[in-house]
């Protein structure tokens, strides 16, 4: 099993819609049964609390079902995880820190990395959650230019597991 989870502030609006669409991605390439997937927050405002409704709504406009709550990153968690994909740079930068060697904060990769086209001096999701339902398009637009190349890399880590 490939483990991947999603981590932006609250955990109610980037990370719950980046772990929606990459659920979707995963089970139209037929890896369903091979990678889990979740996401978690960095503080604990929201904790418990179901994703943001104007995540919900540009998900399910978009055809991505999503049930979710809320939870906040634990450090044990990069013991089971083999990936922790940031949805900003100050997301990564906290993830990092909490790491307890540098195997764990190599795990840490922001999601807009697997963009190709994405700027690389501008690699953060900007945060929906104070503007209109328009930030929130803008972002699930963003999270489908990455998703495809994260399925990628995690496509190949699973090939090399099979022959390894």
């Amino acid at each position: 099993m490939y483990r991947v989870c999603f981590v932006c502030t609250g955990n109610i609006c980037r990370s719950p819609m980046a772990e929606a669409v990459f659920r979707a991605h995963v089970r139209e390439a037929g890896l369903d049964g091979l990678v889990e997937i979740s996401s978690a927050g960095t503080g604990s405002w929201h904790l418990g609390d179901a994703a943001d409704p104007r995540t919900t709504a540009v998900l399910d406009a978009a055809g991505y079902p999503l049930r979710h709550t809320a939870r906040v990153f634990d450090p044990d968690w990069f013991d089971r995880n083999d990936l922790v994909v940031a949805l900003d740079e100050g997301h990564a930068a906290e993830l990092r820190s909490m790491a307890r060697n540098t195997a764990e904060a190599a795990k840490v990769r922001l999601l807009r990395s697997y963009d190709p086209d994405a700027d690389p001096d501008e690699l953060s999701v900007p945060d929906p959650y104070y503007g209109g339902s328009r930030g929130f398009a803008e972002c699930l637009a963003l999270v489908e230019a990455a998703v495809p190349g994260l399925l990628s890399e995690v496509g190949a880590a699973l090939e090399a597991r099979e022959v390894g």
